[in-house]
Order: C-alpha cells, then structure tokens, then sequence
C-alpha cells in the first residue's frame, strides 16, 4: 500500500504520467466540466472533500511551476483565496522553486480547462475556489 498521502489511485495515476507543462484543474463542486477532458470526481457532500486540502495533498506528490486563477477569486472568496496563496508560497519554500501565478477572468478560466490533463472536482462549495495548475520539473 501507499505510503504518500495521495491515495486515489486515478489522481495519483494523473500525478504519475504528467509532463512538463501538463495542466490539472481542481475546482469547486459547480465549475463546468467539459465532456473530451477526464473528470475526477472526489464530491462526496458539500464541502467534503475541501478544494484546500485537495489541494495540499495534490502538491504533497506534484511539482508545480505555475498556477492560474480566476480574477474573480480575489474579490469574492477572499478568505479562501488568501489561504490558497499561502499554501502555494509554501509550496515555493518546500521546493526552492519558483511558482508563477496568472489571473483571468472566470469566462477565460472555464475555457482555459478544456486543455488540462484532467479536472478534479470536490465537494467545496465557495464560489471560484478553482485553479489550475501548470506541472513543473523536480530537476
């Protein structure tokens, strides 16, 4: 067994076969999902799983370079948004890698995730808790 915290074998299958520059989308329960990209689907309930720790343990086993959010994230769901930058500058100090972010608007967000890997959805309910994140190299 596992001994990593991703234990979702189709998440960590993603993790495992991503090239550099693949994206991955992990939203919130209601984002769009377009029917030609792997959907994920981890909603149980609202709010479980929580979008930050998909998040957490999503990087726990990706190398990220870049990350793209909603321009709209910052005004609405400030709280969440405040708390995603912050595991994301964390994220640079646990790598010593630089991570790029990028704002769009939530209509060029939707668009933008039919070029992903995969979309992974979770039961969180805040509106924009959505990112994409753009894979990187651990060399």
């Amino acid at each position: 067994m596992k001994k990593s915290a991703l234990i979702n074998s189709e998440l960590s299958y993603l993790v495992s076969t991503l090239g550099h520059t693949d994206e991955v989308t992990i939203c919130d329960a209601g984002l769009p999902i377009a029917d030609e990209v792997q959907r994920i689907d981890l909603a149980l309930t609202h709010g479980v799983p929580a979008f930050i720790d998909t998040v957490k343990v999503y990087l726990s086993e990706a190398q990220i370079e870049g990350v793209i959010l909603a321009e709209e994230f910052k005004a609405v769901s400030p709280e969440l948004h405040n708390a995603l930058l912050a595991v994301i500058e964390q994220e640079q100090v646990n790598t010593g890698k630089e991570i790029t972010v990028r704002y769009v608007t939530h209509e060029e967000f939707k668009a933008k995730t039919v070029d992903s890997r995969a979309v992974v959805r979770t039961g969180e309910c805040t509106p924009y808790a959505n990112v994409i994140f753009q894979a990187g190299v651990v060399f």
